[in-house]
């Protein structure tokens, strides 16, 4: 008997132990940045600009600025989890290319961006980027744009300001919902420190809000965005299915060129066909 209640209090303190690290390191299972020497150069097919934003603690935060010179609108994408602005510039170029300005930044720990990690210090270094583009663009032109892990964060600053839309690709109804679908086991509600609400700030955005998602994503189920999309009491508002669309293939699929043209009000006559 004493065998069996000390093998339950080293079994319970080994639980304990596990909870504790995945609460006090559990950044390093929801990001996934790569760095870059301060001294890197970027190179894009589009002329841009690098930009340096100073947070209020004194964090700096990385950005690129692509510039067209007939634009038609302004984009601020806020990207996705995995990789740095070497690899989401170029992705970038996919909306220059069709007649936007496009301002994207790095997220902290990410590329050339300092700083320590929070879901409130996301929020805030979104907000300045915002007001980076407000003092450069008028704000019925701005469309903010996010991408699987952007997309929480493009939710909230629609939820506080007035852009002329929201675009969602690969969302999640909230980063919570995420959680617990991958670690049913766990007790996600009390050891996430970033819950994303995306299902709650979207219900104060007043702008047209559209969702591209596809069938197959095994990273974000499509199940997330349609909950997300339902959960939308707004009459402006697409969701845009990408079948046998994954995580990160979207813009292969006629589908989804086709979809986001239509969305920023794109003449399909003079469609690009560049990939």
């Amino acid at each position: 008997m004493r065998k069996i209640k000390r093998g339950i209090k080293v079994l319970l303190a080994g639980l304990i132990l596990i909870l504790i690290m995945l609460y006090f390191f559990q950044e390093k299972l929801i990001f996934l940045p790569t760095t870059l020497p301060q001294n890197y150069s970027f190179s894009f097919s589009q002329p841009f600009e690098e930009i340096f934003l100073t947070a209020e603690d004194g964090a700096i935060l990385n950005g690129l600025h692509f510039k067209h010179k007939e634009s038609i609108g302004t984009i601020l994408y806020f990207h996705g989890n995995a990789g740095d602005l070497s690899r989401w510039g170029n992705i970038a170029t996919f909306f220059v290319v069709r007649g936007f300005n496009v301002i994207v930044m790095d997220y902290r720990t990410y590329g050339k961006s300092s700083g320590t990690l929070s879901e409130e210090a996301l929020f805030n270094d979104a907000q300045m980027f915002y007001d980076y583009t407000l003092d450069h663009y008028r704000e019925e032109n701005i469309i903010l744009y996010g991408r699987s892990l952007g997309t929480g964060i493009a939710s909230k600053l629609a939820s506080k300001n007035q852009p002329q839309q929201l675009i969602l690709e690969s969302p999640f109804y909230s980063m919570q919902d995420l959680a617990k679908k991958r670690f049913p086991f766990l007790p996600v509600k009390w050891l996430l420190k970033y819950q994303m609400l995306s299902h709650d700030y979207i219900q104060l955005a007043k702008c047209p809000i559209s969702i591209f998602h596809g069938t197959d994503d095994t990273v974000v189920p499509y199940e997330s965005g349609e909950r997300l999309f339902n959960s939308l009491s707004i009459k402006q508002k697409r969701l845009i299915t990408i079948p046998n669309g994954s995580h990160n293939n979207l813009v292969e699929f006629d589908a989804y060129r086709e979809g986001i043209e239509l969305v920023l009000g794109i003449d399909q006559s003079k469609r690009s066909d560049d990939k």
